[in-house]
């Protein structure tokens, strides 16, 4: 496949569905030349780049109520939700290894998308341009207020989809004419706009930048629905997303719903699948 490129959006634990597509795909050694994550996006594109299946439902759904993972009680120590050092410590290095060594061979594209708190604006990491790739994933997946934001180099970064959720624009920037897109939202979601100005702006005082993109995030994302829709309807994009509203929280802990969610993931995937094929190499 020539400029073909697989666009995942974020969504926190709903990212499972995106997990079980990418199962799918790796049983089948179908891998897309160019692939660009936001958020829990780019967590599920960095096992997919190492061809380690089940290795991100492994670590959504098996540490989910440690409360090392995700818990208040990190605060005290990392002004986070999450276990920073747990998540990007100790399970990529003992719990559930990460494949570094395949991640850096191989021969895909990977862009993880996160937000400068300053201009508001996105930042494109390519993974082959950064060796620190854990600290570049966890700041396309801080969020605001649950999250400090992550220094990096020169720069103050958070959650990759406060200025770019669904980076279908980069991706054709990047010269792919095609896109699978894979959504965590059932068709017909639209978001609603930002509610607690007044603490956004006590929280992030001096980051004009961020404060306007995230008071402006609904308009982005939904006027990028709508330009996905477009896309489908001229045959330049298939998208993949859930058919069932499992009500499933950015921050769910029911590892049976997750699990429910993982598999929806999976079948979609294998449904898609001979149509991908097919469209992907006229």
């Amino acid at each position: 496949m020539e400029k073909v490129g697989l666009v995942l959006e974020g969504g926190g634990m709903r990212g499972v569905y995106t997990a079980g597509i990418l199962d799918f795909f790796m049983e089948k050694n179908l891998y897309f030349p160019y692939v660009i994550g936001v958020s829990m996006g780019a967590c599920n594109a960095a096992s997919y780049i190492s061809r380690q299946i089940g290795r991100n439902k492994a670590v959504t759904i098996n540490y989910v109520n440690d409360p090392r993972y995700i818990g208040y009680r990190n605060f005290l120590k990392c002004k986070s939700i999450f276990g920073i050092d747990f998540i990007y410590n100790e399970i990529p290095y003992k719990l559930e290894p990460f494949d570094f060594d395949t991640f850096s061979n191989s021969k895909e594209k990977l862009i993880i998308v996160a937000t400068d708190c300053h201009t508001g604006k996105p930042i494109y990491f390519n993974k082959d341009e950064h060796k620190d790739i854990l600290t570049i994933i966890r700041a396309s997946s801080s969020l605001p207020f649950i999250s400090p934001i992550v220094k990096y180099k020169d720069m103050c970064l958070l959650d990759g989809g406060i200025s770019d959720s669904i980076p279908i624009n980069k991706s054709i920037k990047d010269g792919n004419n095609k896109n699978v897109i894979i959504l965590t939202r059932p068709k017909g979601y639209r978001k609603e706009p930002f509610k607690g100005k007044k603490l956004l702006k006590k929280v992030y005082s001096g980051y004009d930048g961020l404060i306007n993109s995230i008071e402006n995030r609904y308009r982005m994302y939904n006027a990028t629905l709508d330009y996905i829709e477009k896309l489908e309807r001229e045959k330049k994009a298939i998208v993949i997303r859930p058919k069932e509203n499992l009500k499933v929280g950015r921050l769910e802990k029911n590892k049976e719903k997750l699990e429910k969610l993982y598999r929806f993931g999976y079948r979609d995937a294998k449904k898609y699948y001979d149509e991908v094929i097919k469209w992907a190499i006229i």
